[in-house]
């Protein structure tokens, strides 16, 4: 009989303990601004350099995605690849100081925007697996992942796309876009993909890192999608002093 109770103890304790240990992974896309092969109101030469990860607004300046998480006390780094590919200027693997998940970051090269944008939405249709190992844990992104994001210039606003984007998961894949106006101009890809629009927006945006990261929290949390969208506002207003009605009428999440 002590036998039997032990066995039942042990056994959802082991089944417990396996899914606790499977990693959940966040893919997060981020198109560098780039003042001369975007069509965006033109910044700083310094922040707007599409070649220079380095300085660039949405990644090594204050509020770009690897400055950002970089200093916040959730996140370490645990490595930063230069020139991956010839579309990416930088890759960054970062994982979460009290949970098992890990981001992987993208900073793709401006120039190739249009690139960008196809592999974010053909891996929220599960396409473009990715395997990375990282002291002997074998992480999955592109496809794969659990959560993807894009952040930057919402270049569909200058040109359209064709890729592989017809979804081919069961389940819908959890999804952030901090582009501006970004519900109207990827909503008809998206659907394609039939991922999930945790936070997406209605109308123009600073595309910055601490909206992502509140999203970023709520979703670690297993959060509502309100609440994750609530959580964005949040941030958001915070930063920008916009007002949270104007915060939670610009950020929204679903169809």
């Amino acid at each position: 009989m002590k036998n039997l109770l032990l066995f039942l103890i042990v056994i959802p304790f082991l089944s417990y303990s396996k899914i606790e240990q499977t990693p959940k992974t966040i893919h997060v896309f981020v198109a560098l601004c780039d003042n001369v092969n975007q069509g965006i109101v033109p910044v700083p030469a310094k922040l707007g350099n599409g070649q220079d990860a380095r300085n660039n607004l949405y990644w090594g300046a204050m509020y770009g995605v690897k400055a950002y998480f970089k200093r916040s006390k959730d996140w370490e780094v645990l490595t930063t690849v230069a020139n991956p590919t010839e579309l990416i200027v930088e890759r960054v693997l970062f994982k979460h100081k009290t949970t098992n998940t890990y981001l992987l970051a993208d900073a793709y090269n401006g120039k190739y925007i249009k690139q960008a944008t196809i592999n974010f939405l053909e891996s929220n249709a599960g396409n473009n697996s990715l395997k990375i190992s990282s002291n002997q844990t074998k992480l999955c992104f592109g496809g794969d992942a659990d959560l993807l994001a894009y952040v930057g210039h919402d270049g569909l606003m200058e040109f359209d796309i064709e890729g592989d984007f017809e979804g081919k998961d069961t389940s819908a894949k959890d999804t952030i876009i901090l582009a501006c106006v970004s519900k109207a101009y990827f909503k008809s890809y998206l659907n394609l993909t039939k991922a999930n629009p945790l936070v997406w927006t209605t109308g123009l945006m600073a595309p910055e890192a601490y909206t992502l990261k509140s999203s970023i929290d709520g979703w670690i949390l297993n959060e509502s999608d309100l609440q994750i969208r609530e959580r964005a506002a949040q941030a958001y207003h915070k930063y920008q002093k916009c007002g949270i009605r104007g915060a939670r009428k610009l950020l929204v999440t679903g169809y």
